[in-house]
């Protein structure tokens, strides 16, 4: 791959994120936005173009023409007083006796886990795909500690055991302090009891070259952090996993990256889209992903299965299912 990009000096430099390198300004997470990228053309993979102009075609499962990674972040588990009350009015109303009575037995409990998990995999289950769930494994005093996954070995267990993959989202140091990525690795693995392979840091906070080095010397598999918060598309112009290049060293990183491109809260906390115009830039990235062949990285929130956007969610499931997609979690499209 490597051989061919370098043949165009300009998407050499697009799929090394060399602006990223020099740039002094990042935003208020340390993140590299969009708005600061001299590659306008976000909606367009133009070096994953140049390799598909070049005969790259990757093979997926069955001979599926294209992939979607599917991933789901969680950040939160436990349910506040008002969103309990609120279902427990919804139960009572359309006479759902069984889950009137186990929301008002939840009620009396300040910690009752917002253990979706089940209902996500039954949705993606409909569609013949599966996922990917990235847990955090924080400690008390972390930032944005929420939940502690020694709670969840229950909830872990059933995810993996059904053929869904369980990941590592790391806190907010982890993306540029190896010894705190090292740590909440060994928590989570001890809890689920065997190794973890994908990795996506929160706020996808991520600093090119070091988090990928410090993720490959971590042990991990691969990453799927590598997106814009503030804008749907592909960052480095690739729509396929890659290995990244650091270009400070000038090799090749033992990683696999597969870019994400669609995030929940993009559509309408950075780009203010309705739901119309949403589904409309989803419908479009993903042509364009199966027209290269590649690989579309999405990340869904467990705590935005509902409305709107448990109804995005699932036309891209249904859109992607009918055109004979690959829906996966992470680990299965490590195929570079």
């Amino acid at each position: 791959m490597y051989d061919i990009l370098r043949q165009d000096p300009e998407i050499w430099d697009i799929f090394q994120c060399k602006e990223e390198y020099t740039s002094p300004i990042r935003d208020k997470y340390d993140r590299f936005p969009y708005y600061l990228s001299s590659n306008r053309n976000i909606f367009q993979p133009v070096v994953s173009e140049y390799l598909s102009n070049a005969g790259y075609r990757p093979e997926y499962p069955d001979g599926q023409p294209f992939a979607v990674s599917l991933t789901h972040d969680i950040d939160n588990v436990y349910c506040s007083l008002p969103y309990k009350g609120y279902h427990f009015v919804k139960s009572f109303f359309n006479k759902d006796i069984p889950h009137c009575i186990d929301t008002a037995l939840s009620m009396c409990s300040r910690k009752i886990p917002l253990c979706n998990f089940q209902e996500i995999m039954a949705i993606e289950e409909e569609y013949g795909a599966t996922s990917s769930f990235n847990f955090m494994a924080l400690a008390p005093g972390d930032q944005d500690y929420s939940y502690d996954i020694r709670d969840l070995e229950r909830e872990l267990g059933l995810i993996s055991d059904a053929g869904w993959e369980v990941a590592l989202h790391g806190g907010h140091k982890a993306y540029c302090d190896y010894d705190q990525l090292v740590t909440e690795k060994a928590r989570l693995e001890k809890v689920l009891g065997h190794r973890v392979a994908g990795y996506r840091n929160h706020f996808l906070r991520f600093r090119v070259p070091d988090t990928w080095q410090n993720l490959a010397k971590a042990g991990f598999l691969y990453d799927n952090t590598f997106g814009y918060a503030d804008c749907l598309g592909f960052r480095n112009g690739m729509c396929h996993p890659f290995r990244p290049y650091d270009l400070n060293l000038g090799t090749e990183i033992d990683i696999v990256e597969i870019p994400l491109a669609i995030m929940d809260v993009t559509f309408e906390v950075y780009m203010r889209l309705d739901p119309t115009r949403a589904w409309e830039m989803t419908r479009r990235l993903i042509d364009t992903v199966e027209r290269y062949n590649g690989v579309l990285g999405i990340l869904w929130h467990n705590n935005c299965m509902k409305g709107d956007k448990l109804m995005l969610y699932k036309k891209i499931l249904a859109y992607c299912s009918e055109k004979g997609a690959f829906m996966n979690g992470g680990k299965d499209l490590v195929i570079v």
